[in-house]
């Protein structure tokens, strides 16, 4: 499995775990093992590296103090044999509370006193919280004991090691957020918005060599980390980068700490602390006593966060403070408290991202004299709205707001994102070519239609310094005008005509085939067939053509890239590469959205990516690998997890019999297709029955279906000679039943075959098949899928061109005659009926009414 099933099976484990105890208690529990874990595995690899046999493991004690210092010395902390992960699982039924409860305490002493801000207190909140797993010794021992089984298949073997467990600390960690409203929520920033403020980050940071970078509110910590990795990436060296975190809570702030320790961060490049970030600012010095001489203020390249939105504080005194020099924020909301705490920790060249909700930019009082000096002083350097429900636990529209220490322009850059997202559940995402499109905005100050804006300061005094998106980008769609003329004599309005002037640009001769002169203000529809006529333009044609000449290439390119090299390609890098050949190949390509091409290319690349770390962690015979297919069913009441099957480790069983087993799979459509017949002939036989005679027999159920013992004795008994259209029509139902019956046993059969067979021939494939297959896999359908985007762009445009026309297809004039000839119909029907004086007085009243006699 790569790291994405594993973290699902995971996660499905862990859920099914989960009875009384809530997610956000939960979480303390599996996420402080899978640190353990961690810990443990780590110092197991690092002394094996160093020499260590596994049959000197069980010297490790803590007795041996030479041996426990070099241990410590190497990674940080100590952990004798008796405390590994690995004795523990070996321990079986004998594993104990208890032994968690001594290796914590252990582990507690014998931390390396350089690394004492790292390590000192990790697992409070774990062993704190031992005692809720169960009233007594025998119950705690039995769910640590599951959750250690359920962790120990993690891998911590192959090359990508701790970027696995980090991951499915990561993926654990959203996943608890997401379904534990919220209270869990509070801690973690979605990792799509923490993908934005990286790029933003990384992009203002490249080609430095030692980077610093801060959140002051670090929660889980995802936040630094896709910070850093996204520096990493454009720098070339992690190890340049020092981490520093801060967080109010204690159980989340351990979160912090676990987090970046074990996505292969250095310990010396971790400096995290348990404060009020706004009461207690980072330490100016080390103790009361030698404050003068330790005074040593914290500035940074990058700062990040995403504060708790509109917290009460206490301002008393705090214009005092130098981080609040613009203003201090009101009582009762401390957003730019958390602001302008971070724009101060900021080195003069550098840049910081902070979370904020939407009122931050109107509302007035404190909040407004502080945006003013921000203005002023020329430190917002972009606003970026965000679509709404984007956060777990809470819908409030929040924006990014990009501040900067220094800027030579005044101008600030508006982006108006809300419209950019895809529904995911109850929240909004944002999608991999969502935020390439911010960035692309951001990083070139870019004024693009209903989407963002660079204004100047000049515009935004006159705004008194309101903020407010709309007041600088709408995004909404033009409200729908109707032309007076063309409602009340037909034709099509030239002005609505020439709106799609983007497509007459690309196709000049298409215009003059679907629209002539109408005369007045309107154009006349020149053909009933809109969607042939586009199809069949010329320029069309050549559109079509020249976009796929443009890509043609792309399939060897990726082929050779991605198949050929697949055991060293960088995924990372990879696919920011082939976007920039793809945005390289469509930019001549008119009205096809270059973004739209790249969310092509991020969506195969999920798939890809994980199929490469598969392969780059076991070797390419990966491919050949065919995998037990396990569900849960259940027996005897419980859930069990049993074979079903068999699934290739990379190559799905349909793509290999749809490439190598033709033949077989069309065997088993032909019987398919056979069954579907029989289904349908079968039902045409009931409606033909003779409905008395139907009723009179017991061949049917009360619903009209056969009842197959009654209608085999039925047919037993007419024999070879049945008499009338009724027994002749239960014969031949049920000759149809008998084959149906036949067929479906064979098409059993049949698919048992074929899935062994497919086992067979996956686990016996050439290189060149395995290669084949690949690019079947990898690259045919993305290929497929960015030739499909002009042929969208076609269809929307025919789409556009049938409404225009459907909408002034029936004029006022023709409105008005249907009217006029629906109230003579009703007036002729009227003069039909008989009645009464009164009646009939009443109807000849109606009918003048209707214009009739």
């Amino acid at each position: 499995m790569n790291k994405q099933q594993l973290a699902s099976k995971i996660w499905e484990s862990a859920n099914k775990m989960r009875s009384k105890i809530e997610a956000n208690e939960y979480k303390d529990y599996i996420l402080g093992f899978i640190f353990y874990k961690f810990l443990s595995e780590t110092e197991v690899a690092r002394l094996k590296a160093r020499d260590f046999a596994e049959e000197d493991l069980p010297s490790l004690v803590e007795d041996d103090e030479e041996t426990v210092e070099f241990v410590k010395g190497e990674c940080g902390y100590f952990i004798a044999y008796e405390n590994l992960f690995s004795t523990w699982v070996s321990k079986g039924g004998d594993f104990e509370i208890s032994n968690v409860r001594d290796a914590l305490n252990a582990f507690s002493r014998n931390i390396d006193p350089a690394r004492k801000r790292v390590f000192d207190g990790i697992f409070d909140t774990l062993r704190t919280g031992l005692s809720k797993l169960g009233t007594d010794a025998r119950s705690q021992s039995k769910a640590a004991r599951d959750l250690i089984y359920l962790i120990k298949d993690i891998p911590m073997d192959g090359r990508q090691d701790y970027d696995v467990l980090g991951f499915i600390y990561e993926y654990l960690i959203s996943n608890f957020a997401a379904n534990a409203g919220k209270k869990a929520g509070e801690f973690y920033t979605p990792h799509e918005v923490s993908m934005l403020m990286s790029e933003i980050v990384s992009w203002h940071l490249a080609g430095r060599e030692n980077i610093t970078i801060y959140d002051p509110t670090s929660g889980s910590g995802s936040l630094l980390i896709n910070i850093g990795k996204a520096v990493a990436r454009r720098n070339g060296d992690p190890d340049s980068i020092k981490y520093y975190a801060q967080e109010l809570k204690e159980n989340t702030y351990n979160l912090t700490r676990m987090n970046l320790v074990m996505r292969g961060i250095l310990p010396d490049n971790i400096v995290a602390r348990n404060g009020d970030t706004l009461e207690d600012d980072w330490p100016w010095f080390d103790t009361v006593e030698n404050k003068d001489e330790t005074y040593d203020p914290l500035f940074v390249d990058a700062v990040v966060s995403n504060p708790p939105y509109s917290q009460n504080w206490d301002p008393e005194d705090k214009e005092l403070d130098p981080r609040f020099k613009f203003g201090v924020a009101p009582k009762s909301k401390a957003d730019y408290a958390f602001l302008l705490h971070d724009l101060y920790h900021l080195r003069p060249d550098g840049i910081m991202c902070i979370v904020l909700p939407h009122g931050v930019l109107f509302r007035g009082g404190e909040e407004g004299t502080i945006r003013k000096n921000l203005v002023e002083n020329r430190h917002i350097q972009a606003i970026i709205g965000l679509p709404a429900n984007i956060f777990f636990g809470t819908g409030i529209p929040t924006i990014v707001m990009v501040l900067r220490k220094q800027r030579e322009s005044s101008d600030v850059l508006i982006v108006d994102a809300s419209k950019h997202f895809v529904k995911e559940g109850k929240n909004n995402k944002l999608r991999a070519s969502d935020i390439r499109r911010i960035v692309d905005a951001v990083t070139t100050g870019a004024t693009v239609d209903k989407f963002s804006r660079l204004v100047t300061i000049d515009e935004i005094r006159a705004n008194d310094y309101n903020l407010n998106i709309p007041r600088y980008v709408d995004s909404s769609e033009a409200a729908e005008s109707w032309d007076v003329y063309a409602t009340m004599f037909g034709g099509v309005p030239k002005a609505e005509v020439d709106a799609l002037d983007r497509y007459w640009k690309v196709w000049p001769s298409l215009k003059g085939q679907l629209f002539g002169e109408g005369g007045g203000s309107c154009l006349a529809s020149m053909t009933d067939d809109v969607a042939a006529t586009v199809k069949a333009n010329a320029d069309v044609v050549s559109f079509l053509a020249g976009y796929r000449d443009a890509l043609a290439h792309l399939p060897a390119e990726l082929r050779k890239r991605l198949v050929d090299d697949s055991s060293q390609v960088d995924a990372v890098a990879e696919e920011d590469y082939i976007a920039e050949r793809l945005r390289d190949a469509l930019s001549g390509v008119a009205l096809v959205d270059g973004y739209d091409a790249y969310q092509a290319l991020d969506d195969a690349w999920t798939g890809i990516s994980g199929d490469l770390e598969v392969i780059q962690t076991e070797g390419k015979g990966a491919v050949r690998k065919v995998d037990p297919n396990m569900v849960i069913k259940k027996k005897n009441g419980k859930d069990v997890e049993v074979q079903d099957g068999w699934t290739g480790r990379i190559l799905p069983f349909a793509l290999v019999q749809e490439q190598l087993l033709a033949d077989d799979v069309k065997e088993i459509s032909a019987r398919d297709s056979r069954l579907s017949e029989i289904s349908q002939e079968l039902d045409e036989i009931l409606d033909n029955l003779d409905e008395e005679e139907k009723s009179s027999s017991d061949v049917f159920s009360d619903d009209g279906a056969f009842v197959a013992a009654s209608l085999k004795k039925a047919v037993k008994s007419i024999g070879k000679h049945p008499d009338g259209d009724f027994e002749r029509g239960l014969v031949r139902a049920q000759s149809l039943l008998d084959e149906e019956k036949n067929l479906k046993k064979a098409r059993k059969e049949a698919l048992v075959a074929l899935e062994e067979k497919t086992k067979e021939v996956i686990e016996g494939l050439t290189d060149a098949q395995c290669d084949e297959l690949l690019a079947a896999k990898w690259i045919e359908p993305l290929q497929s899928d960015l030739l499909e985007l002009p042929n969208a762009v076609v269809s929307d445009f025919i789409a556009k061109v049938v409404a225009l026309n459907a909408k002034y297809a029936t004029t006022y004039s023709d409105v008005c005659n249907q009217i006029a000839e629906a109230e003579s119909e009703l007036a002729a029907m009227l003069g039909q009926l008989t009645g009464n004086e009164h009646d009939m007085a009443g109807i000849a009243e109606l009918r003048k009414l209707l214009g009739g006699e």
